[in-house]
């Protein structure tokens, strides 16, 4: 979704006209690891499909890329990678760029941390130094300057973090 909101993040970059190309559909490639290495099924026109849908075909995809069962067309292309090392417990990395692709995010893992308390209105008063448990993650984008500026990296980053912020937004 954060892609449908900034579309200059999804894009791509021609080699032959040396010119970015921002890409229509939202196809997200999912580095998966398997015994033969790195490699990035696609979840097609990912921003049109609910999350359970996105989960579902994310873990066919996992077991058959583990399995050598993907066509061609399931790991060729896409418009932006997503790499999660979250879940072997490291908590930030730096992911490098799959061309012809411009924009790769590195998610780490959630840890439990003790962060001060938002106002949940205009209203609440809050003590300085009030503080709540709340999970909190990193995210890292990598990016080619020459399709994607510092400036789009934070708008796609600033949306991304009010999805990851208030995920009923995404229903």
């Amino acid at each position: 979704l954060a892609l449908r909101d900034v579309p200059e993040a999804n894009c791509t970059w021609d080699e032959k006209s040396k010119q970015s190309v921002i890409q229509g559909d939202v196809d997200i490639s999912v580095a998966v690891a398997t015994p033969d290495g790195l490699i990035t099924p696609i979840i097609k026109s990912a921003d049109h499909k609910r999350l359970g849908e996105i989960s579902n075909t994310m873990k066919d995809l996992a077991l058959r890329a583990r399995d050598k069962k993907l066509l061609p067309e399931e790991f060729q292309g896409g418009t932006f990678t997503i790499s999660n090392l979250g879940m072997f417990g490291i908590g930030q990395f730096c992911a490098v760029i799959n061309p012809p692709q411009a924009c790769i995010l590195a998610v780490g893992g959630g840890q439990d941390m003790m962060v001060e308390k938002s106002p949940t209105s205009l209203d609440d008063y809050l003590e300085p130094g009030d503080l709540v448990k709340s999970s909190v993650m990193t995210v890292t984008l990598s990016s080619d300057e020459r399709s994607v500026d510092q400036s789009t990296c934070s708008r796609f980053l600033a949306a991304f973090k009010g999805y990851m912020e208030d995920p009923m937004s995404m229903l």
